[in-house]
């Protein structure tokens, strides 16, 4: 998770989260399958990769339909990041306490993934020991 200071338009925030995702995964980005906000995307021109919209018809082969049927599973994190994690309204001031809200949510999550991880485990552990 990334927070952007002020309210930029989806489609204008590739040039800056770009290089952070190829940091991240550790190789070259070569398709981004992203909403239709990101039309007239400002990605660099150094970069490679094509962008795959939803509803676009060409050019889009059954792997990247797929795949973009898969992005849609992102949606609900979102939306429940900002119910349960306290990202509809942030009480921290300024951009730093943006940013640190977005990853204190962020780790949050991932935490409470984590704790459900750990509790399945040891309840198949107890399981198997009966």
């Amino acid at each position: 998770m990334k927070a952007l200071p002020g309210n930029p338009y989806d489609g204008h925030t590739l040039a800056t989260v770009t290089p952070d995702m190829e940091a991240l995964v550790g190789s070259t980005i070569t398709r981004i399958l992203a909403d239709k906000g990101y039309r007239g995307h400002n990605a660099p021109p150094d970069y490679k990769f094509r962008v795959f919209l939803t509803g676009q018809k060409r050019g889009v082969t059954s792997r990247i339909k797929r795949e973009l049927r898969r992005r849609s599973a992102v949606e609900p994190v979102i939306g429940h990041l900002k119910a349960e994690h306290r990202m509809g309204r942030n009480y921290l001031w300024f951009r730093r306490g943006d940013a640190n809200n977005t990853v204190l949510a962020a780790v949050g999550y991932n935490f409470r993934r984590l704790r459900r991880i750990v509790e399945a485990i040891l309840r198949d552990r107890r399981a198997t020991r009966n």
